[in-house]
């Protein structure tokens, strides 16, 4: 019999409200202070924060807040297939209310409008901050991806330093999002990506059509990231 899910439980409150948070922070420095802060300010935007969290909710539900890690973690058998489902589905909730909070702020601001300016969503080709073409985004965020999950295995596995843990995967967020940044505007998350793409699609659905990519590619590095980390070096 399957074990009874808790709608409540603290854990995946922890992830809803985890990744509305790293929403709301991260697109909130692409659409307010990008301008200013650049590709480099955005990506330490959303590292740093992914740091704070993980010290916050990490003892909790072990700040995932990202499906690509979740499914990492299933793979790896770390994680119960119903609390990985139910991760999933708060995390998706959490960005979806951090992007509308986003958008209520925006929105009275005047001039913005959201089919022209957007939520700080993902995209490639046209919507690409440089243009790169859908091959390129692809193999950047499948390996990007990759990396970030490698490390966030590295960081949380039983012989690691639990002092550093939230430094080294925040830090090595921020680093994989200064490459991403130009190519997609990095996301490395689908819950990220579906977030800005479902709330723009009120006005302009171009990211909407191209979220697939960023549910793809991202879950594809993870699952690479844990056949390596688990036949390799975990044994």
């Amino acid at each position: 019999m399957s074990e009874e899910i808790n709608l409540l439980d603290k854990k995946y409150l922890a992830e809803f409200l985890g990744t509305l948070i790293l929403v709301f922070i991260g697109c909130g420095s692409i659409m307010i202070a990008g301008g200013e802060i650049g590709f480099l300010g955005i990506a330490f935007a959303f590292g740093l924060t992914f740091l704070a969290l993980y010290y916050a909710i990490g003892p909790i539900s072990g700040c995932h807040i990202n499906p690509a890690v979740t499914v990492a973690m299933l793979v790896s058998k770390k994680i119960k297939s119903n609390d990985a489902m139910m991760y999933i589905i708060y995390q998706c909730i959490g960005a979806i209310v951090g992007v509308l909070l986003l958008f209520t702020i925006l929105s009275g601001l005047q001039g913005y409008d959201l089919g022209r300016d957007g939520l700080g969503a993902n995209g490639f080709e046209d919507a690409s901050p440089m243009g790169f073409p859908i091959m390129s985004a692809f193999i950047a965020e499948v390996f990007l991806t990759f990396i970030f999950i490698l490390v966030f295995f590295g960081a949380t596995s039983k012989n690691a330093n639990k002092c550093f843990s939230g430094a080294a995967i925040g830090l090595t967020m921020a680093l994989t999002y200064i490459v991403a940044m130009p190519i997609t505007w990095a996301s490395i998350n689908p819950a990220r990506s579906l977030g800005p793409a479902l709330v723009t699609a009120m006005e302009n659905t171009f990211a909407l059509e191209q979220v697939w990519l960023f549910w793809l590619a991202p879950i594809i590095g993870a699952v690479i990231a844990a056949f390596v980390w688990k036949e390799i070096f975990e044994k």
